[in-house]
C-alpha cells in the first residue's frame, strides 16, 4: 500500500490533502470530507482548481482507528453512506 502511494505521489508537486468537514455518524464511525491540492509533474493540472472534494471514513474503536476508507470523490461517499449533501 505504502508503494502504491508513493507512486501516485510522485507524479505531483505539493500534494497536499486538507481536511474540510468532520461529521460524527455514529458510535464509531466519523467521515472527513477533504480538498485536494497539488499540480500535475506532467499535465500542469492544478488540483485545486477542480473543485473535486474526497472523502476518508474512519472506524474508531477505543481511541483507535481500526479501519479506513478513503473515497475518490466527497459524492461517491456520501452515495454509499447514504448521506445525500
Amino acid at each position: 500500500m505504502a508503494e502504491g502511494f508513493r507512486n501516485y505521489l510522485s507524479a505531483w508537486e505539493h500534494f497536499r490533502v486538507q481536511a474540510d468537514e468532520y461529521r460524527e455518524l455514529d458510535d464509531g464511525r466519523v467521515l472527513v470530507l477533504t480538498w485536494y491540492s497539488g499540480r500535475g509533474k506532467t499535465s500542469g493540472l492544478n488540483l485545486g482548481s477542480t473543485g473535486e472534494r474526497g472523502a476518508t471514513l474512519f472506524h474508531v474503536r477505543g481511541r483507535v482507528v481500526t479501519r479506513l476508507v478513503t473515497y475518490a470523490t466527497a459524492d461517491s461517499a456520501l452515495a454509499d453512506l447514504s448521506l445525500g449533501e
